[in-house]
């Protein structure tokens, strides 16, 4: 049985056509294409891979005109780019494809009109046909994407491609010989974090890079007497990291926001604190910790993170034996002690039961005695205080408690305040697992200064980790500047309560020029707004923490 195919009506508005291609994309979607025959299954394909060619092409002309016309600056974002990681929740990989098909429908209008008419060319194929003539002179490459995308749709192989586009090179550069390795235009290298927290480098060197890195590496990778079992790969390998930090310790590097390069490395509590190895309660928290830890480094490995290193074991005994160790005390807000910490200051201001006397109620035969002649002025001490007051001066401590019991209670409760269920002294203390932490982790303590010394600096780029700005961005901690949230000059204190990181654009643009206002809220989110209110940005969570 065959169904006849009816052309649908063209929309009638952008907003009708999305609508066509949400519900058309979601029909298809939930088809039970098991259900389908072979012929339907391979036809649904070829759509598919048409449909994403034309996707290409439409996103690339919307994409150039909201680049051109800076539409993504009403939302906060320095670039387009940004503003597609922040709003359309795509990966730094993708929104850097998105914006290169932008630059190449500029570049290459036969190719882009080619994708757009969806069954003359795939998107892999544009994206070649695209490299290979941006390798040409700008006067020649209309000419060769006109040849190029002909060939294609006429049938053309990928091989019988490649080797046109060779011949077209060459013919186009007479006078220059043929290179094996990339241009100088095309030297990249690419360094990404796993969600493990290693890290997986790749690049395009051009000669002379090679050459040096290779003396390099060579010079410091030789084998270290008959014992050194290490394969040439590894050996390269740690040859690469130790000319990076002899380049780091000799002080060469320029700086990074204003402050010297130094390596920082994340290492969690349970590898530098001696309990006793064979308590089972130790194994336990370690064991917590080791969760919350791995979360947060696959949280970095994402994006959000200060550049630093995240060790555990023997990584973190090795690393820390020739460290600087700034310590960081990190906690969660347990509002559960609230309660208990407001009757033990209430109790310690001379409050409390048996401590607070009600005003007597007054006498009904008081008028029997002539009340005008008892006032206040016949009796010694103050007046008495009114219904439900305290009695005024000092007053008795409940049995059992002193002044110094009860100052150690209100601070053991605030720190639990803070500290919260997970906090290593509560767990000590009482024993308790499987508790989720109840709010984002907040430093106990780090100091006040005029200036922004190194242990706060480090200190807002542990808690931060990333640009704070509320409309989202993915600029790391190295690359970002403290920002006083109540400006010094309007009696802002720098502390670490007063002191949040910001890249240079929200910071000196957004805030500082354009006249955006940066807020933190109490769950640790932020909030933006611009000068007139028109605008008001939010962030959607907390910096992730290991605690």
């Amino acid at each position: 049985m065959s169904t006849a195919m009816t052309a649908p009506a063209p929309p009638a508005s952008t907003g009708e056509a999305l609508a066509m291609l949400t519900s058309a994309m979601r029909y298809l979607t939930a088809a039970e294409a098991t259900q389908m025959p072979a012929e339907v299954q391979a036809r649904c394909l070829i759509a598919l891979e048409q449909l994403d060619a034309i996707e290409t092409a439409a996103r690339a002309s919307i994409l150039a005109a909201f680049t051109t016309g800076q539409g993504y600056r009403d939302d906060g974002d320095y670039s387009a780019r940004s503003w597609l990681m922040n709003h359309t929740r795509v990966t730094r990989g993708t929104a850097t494809g998105h914006a290169g098909w932008s630059r190449r429908g500029r570049l290459h209008p036969r190719v882009l009109a080619a994708l757009a008419a969806g069954d003359l060319l795939s998107e892999s194929y544009a994206r070649l046909i695209c490299a290979w003539t941006d390798r040409l002179p700008a006067d020649c490459r209309d000419n060769a994407d006109s040849i190029l995308v002909g060939a294609a749709e006429m049938g053309m192989g990928l091989a019988d491609l490649a080797a046109l586009a060779a011949e077209i090179e060459a013919r186009s550069r007479p006078d220059v010989p043929d290179e094996d390795g990339p241009r100088f235009e095309e030297r990249a290298v690419k360094l990404e974090t796993t969600f493990g927290g290693a890290g997986v480098m790749a690049g395009d060197l051009t000669p002379e890079c090679a050459a040096v890195v290779t003396s390099v590496l060579d010079a410091l990778s030789a084998p270290r007497g008959a014992e050194d079992d290490r394969s040439h790969v590894q050996r390269y390998h740690d040859a690469l990291e130790e000319a990076c930090r002899r380049l780091v310790a000799a002080g060469l590097l320029p700086e990074r926001a204003g402050q010297p390069v130094k390596v920082t490395a994340h290492i969690d509590l349970a590898d530098l604190i001696d309990l006793d190895v064979d308590s089972e309660l130790q194994k336990k928290w370690t064991e917590r910790v080791r969760e919350r830890w791995a979360a947060a480094r696959a949280a970095a490995s994402a994006g959000s993170s200060d550049g630093a290193a995240w060790l555990e074991g023997k990584a973190a005994e090795g690393f820390a034996c020739d460290a600087s160790v700034t310590p960081v005390v990190l906690g969660t807000v347990n509002p559960g002690v609230m309660e208990e910490l407001i009757r033990f200051c209430v109790q310690l201001a001379g409050h409390g039961p048996g401590r607070c006397t009600p005003n007597p109620t007054p006498d009904h035969g008081a008028s029997d005695h002539g009340a005008s002649d008892h006032g206040a002025s016949d009796h010694g001490g103050p007046a008495p205080a009114g219904p439900g007051e305290p009695l005024p001066g000092s007053q008795p401590l409940p049995p059992g408690l002193s002044r110094e019991s009860l100052e150690q209670a209100v601070i053991g409760k605030a720190v639990e305040l803070l500290s919260g269920r997970d906090g290593l002294a509560s767990f000590l203390r009482r024993r308790e697992l499987g508790v989720r932490l109840g709010g984002p982790s907040q430093p106990l303590d780090i100091g006040f200064s005029d200036n922004v010394p190194a242990a706060i600096r480090n200190a807002v780029k542990a808690r931060d980790l990333h640009c704070q700005w509320a409309g989202g961005c993915d600029q790391p901690a190295s690359a970002c500047e403290v920002h006083h949230l109540k400006h010094k000059s309007n009696g802002g204190e720098t502390s670490l309560d007063n002191c949040i990181l910001i890249c240079f654009f929200h910071h000196h643009v957004m805030i500082h020029r354009m006249g955006w206002t940066l807020v933190r809220n109490p769950d640790g989110t932020t909030t933006a707004w611009n000068p007139d209110r028109t605008k008001v940005l939010r962030s959607h969570s907390p910096p992730a923490r290991a605690g």
